[in-house]
């Protein structure tokens, strides 16, 4: 069964961190780049972060530039999604989402055609 599995979710306050995982099984991430983006209640879904196939390129939203890193390690067939100085408008549930093609990629949901099932991030006092 092909399936995108997140963890890493969870409650924090502000200005922690976070480290989300995407986890492959059923077929190789090495062949996709990978998205991550994010939904809060009554919000439009939002691209966070993606990363190309061979990890060399990588996009982030400006929300989130300077605070949030994704990598990949292709031999274990994770992505990871580091995120430092958490703030409550990052509170939503994060997904990860895979398109098959190149190095190069983008924060249009529409090109991802698999996708996990969501992790929580609530960050909070």
């Amino acid at each position: 069964q092909l399936q995108l599995v997140e963890s890493g979710g969870g409650l924090v306050q502000p200005g922690g961190s976070l480290r989300l995982s995407c986890a492959a099984s059923g077929f190789p991430l090495d062949y996709y780049a990978i998205g991550w983006f994010r939904q809060a209640p009554g919000k439009e879904r939002e691209g966070v972060s993606c990363i190309g196939r061979n990890g060399g390129t990588s996009n982030y939203a400006d929300s989130v530039k300077g605070r949030f890193t994704i990598t990949r390690d292709n031999a274990k067939n994770t992505v990871h999604l580091q995120m430092n100085s958490l703030k409550p408008e990052d509170t939503a549930v994060y997904y990860c989402a895979a398109v098959l093609g190149g190095n190069v990629c983008h924060l249009r949901g529409n090109e991802y055609g698999r996708w996990g099932q969501g992790t929580q991030v609530t960050v909070s006092s």
